[in-house]
């Protein structure tokens, strides 16, 4: 059984990483839609709400210092350089926990992030480092699915990962919707969704071109072989807690396991039609409510537990 101290960085490093994944990818998204331009200037309203950063006092006036806010500002712990700098001091951690390959990997990405701060060529080529960003991730995961072995410390990477997915997705999909009146009403928002959540291919393989709100919020939901819909990566979330559970043989994650089973089952069967004929702002704040639950129930188990409780009855 991992010490609480492991679990609780391996679980932190799949959150940062998918969180810093994230950002970068909303980052090169909003800056080819035009980050909302006006003919007043440029709007980062919106922008900071899709992200879910809170919008500062004073915003930025141009997209080179949001850029270089949400990409670089470790001051801020959302922010992309943040998350890295984060999980690479989790990854540090648990050195002994992680494969070589997947210390490099994540530590070259680090180091690539550093030295275009350092060139303060961030700003000036965003799309650059966004893909930088998103693709030193996905390295990451492929070299940690293939040198890793798939036991508790490999499940609690997929726990941290896919329970920070399962609310950044809900929470994207909530901002478009408000008292069941679709806000977007351009082309161009809707390709936006689905891009910044890298579903524009994969719901053109499903539903055409044919760009529809109610089929947007169903793929992006309830779809069950999306890797990025709800449904998915809270089905990932219960397969890690149940795994997990059974590898440390001490039965504390039957809180965590039952509540995140309970999540992946209103998905399973639930309906677009009736989440969006009545409060689709209910359904998805509620989603949103579940993964705060299971965060804190897989730390009562976890991480918080107390000596008594892992001792064998």
């Amino acid at each position: 059984m991992l010490l609480s101290r492991v679990a609780d960085s391996l679980y932190w490093i799949g959150r940062y990483l998918e969180r810093a994944e994230r950002m970068a990818r909303l980052i090169d998204v909003r800056l080819d839609l035009g980050l909302d331009r006006r003919a007043s200037g440029w709007n980062f309203s919106r922008f900071y709400a899709i992200a879910q950063v809170d919008l500062p006092a004073q915003p930025p006036e141009q997209p080179s210092a949001l850029v270089d806010a949400l990409m670089f500002d470790t001051t801020k712990r959302d922010s992309v350089m943040a998350c890295v700098n984060l999980a690479r001091d989790n990854a540090r951690q648990v050195r002994e926990e992680i494969t070589s390959e997947m210390w490099e990997q994540l530590n070259a990405l680090f180091l690539r992030l550093k030295e275009v701060r350092a060139g303060n060529s961030g700003s000036a080529r965003p799309h650059y480092v966004s893909r930088l960003v998103v693709e030193g991730v996905h390295l990451f995961d492929g070299v940690t699915d293939e040198t890793m072995g798939h036991g508790e410390g490999w499940q609690f990477l997929q726990l941290g990962r896919y329970l920070e997915r399962a609310g950044a997705t809900a929470a994207l999909v909530d901002l478009h919707f408000s008292g069941g009146q679709l806000l977007p009403a351009s082309h161009s928002e809707w390709v936006g969704l689905l891009r910044s959540c890298s579903a524009l291919e994969a719901y053109c393989r499903c539903y055409t071109a044919d760009l529809r709100p109610e089929r947007i919020a169903e793929f992006l939901l309830l779809n069950s072989e999306f890797p990025r819909s709800v449904r998915f990566a809270a089905a990932r979330v219960e397969s890690a807690l149940r795994t997990i559970a059974v590898l440390t043989a001490r039965g504390a994650g039957g809180r965590a396991e039952r509540m995140a089973g309970r999540l992946h089952a209103s998905l399973d069967y639930g309906q677009v039609d009736e989440i969006l004929s009545e409060d689709p702002q209910v359904y998805l704040e509620t989603i949103a409510r579940h993964c705060a639950q299971i965060h804190a129930a897989v730390y009562q188990s976890y991480v918080m537990y107390s000596i008594e409780s892992a001792l064998p009855a």
